[in-house]
């Protein structure tokens, strides 16, 4: 009986993108993997997004499978890509960013040589020039496998991006990004590695992660409450878990996502009531589950104490909201 080869399905979800979708699909259907099918989900977009889909179905019929649906936004998107994928893998590309011809295939051939439910590359931040600004090492000082009982820091260590990881389809046989929350990713991908027992990782920079110059500046707002429910989703996830003994890495997870990425959102609130509302939130967040201003000072990722390896304005931002000094926050935002 011969092998078949696994299958990937890439999900890209698009709403008004004009500008970027072809260097996007462009860096798809030149994939150097070729048994993959492209899901592109038109999420209801009002630009000529439609047509440029339309172009590529003709040129690449083999390959994209195209789809449009009324506007439910990313998760909703993302979640009907899911309905439909037939590979046996599945990956996400936001439709203004780009990829490495060789993304899929090292990932896929990671996956199948240490059967690993999830697999991880590194992202670089690109300009519309294609200017690298910033290179994101995912885990640093880690072999290519990593079985997760041994390893499981990596849970509190990962950022929780979907678009630069392969996921094994299974993991989505109960999951599903949560519809109309923010900060989807931190809300389900940790759900799906508690469901892992290995995961792999290259570490080339395969997944380009454009910062756009037309993109509006987002209002930051009470969304940023979504980042606090995402935990608490996690961590009810957790403690049904295979790794639920593990509480230290909970904790962990909780100071990452649940204060330091939280504050991070929080320092762009510009209205003042909801600033105070939002640290309010986050005190009693912390209250319950016991996490102390030092827990959170000593906090090491990557075996790095964290706060130490920020740059100057986010270490004096953070020192500031634990020591209380809020007013004084609110004078020099």
């Amino acid at each position: 009986m011969t092998n078949v080869p696994s299958k990937v399905s890439i999900i890209v979800p698009v709403y008004n993108v004009e500008n970027y979708l072809a260097k996007c699909l462009d860096s798809l259907v030149n994939q150097s993997l070729g048994h993959i099918e492209i899901l592109v989900v038109n999420d209801g977009s009002k630009d000529n997004s439609e047509q440029i889909i339309r172009k590529y179905v003709q040129q690449y019929p083999d390959k994209i499978h195209a789809f449009i649906k009324e506007n439910g936004g990313l998760s909703d998107a993302r979640n009907f890509g899911i309905d439909h994928a037939t590979g046996d893998y599945i990956g996400f590309v936001d439709s203004d960013d780009y990829i490495t011809e060789t993304m899929f295939e090292e990932m896929l051939n990671l996956a199948v040589k240490y059967h690993a439910e999830m697999v991880i590359c590194n992202i670089q931040k690109v300009d519309e020039h294609g200017n690298v600004t910033q290179k994101l090492t995912q885990i640093p000082n880690m072999p290519e496998k990593i079985d997760l009982d041994t390893h499981f820091s990596v849970f509190s260590d990962l950022s929780y991006f979907a678009c630069n990881k392969l996921f094994k389809k299974e993991l989505f046989h109960q999951k599903r990004f949560k519809k109309g929350a923010h900060f989807e990713d931190i809300q389900l991908i940790p759900q799906l590695l508690l469901e892992c027992k290995t995961i792999a990782q290259t570490q080339n920079f395969h997944y380009q992660y454009l910062e756009r110059k037309d993109s509006i500046t987002k209002t930051h707002t009470e969304k940023g409450l979504d980042i606090l429910n995402a935990v608490k989703d996690v961590e009810y996830a957790f403690e049904k878990s295979q790794y639920s003994a593990k509480k230290e890495a909970l904790k962990n997870f909780q100071i990452l996502e649940g204060v330091y990425s939280y504050l991070a959102y929080l320092a762009f609130v510009k209205k003042e009531e909801t600033f105070y509302e939002m640290a309010d939130r986050l005190k009693i967040f912390r209250m319950e589950r016991g996490i102390k201003i030092k827990d959170i000072l000593s906090y090491s990722r990557f075996d790095k104490n964290y706060i130490l390896s920020l740059p100057l304005k986010k270490k004096i931002f953070y020192l500031l909201f634990f020591a209380g000094q809020k007013k004084l926050i609110r004078k020099l935002m």
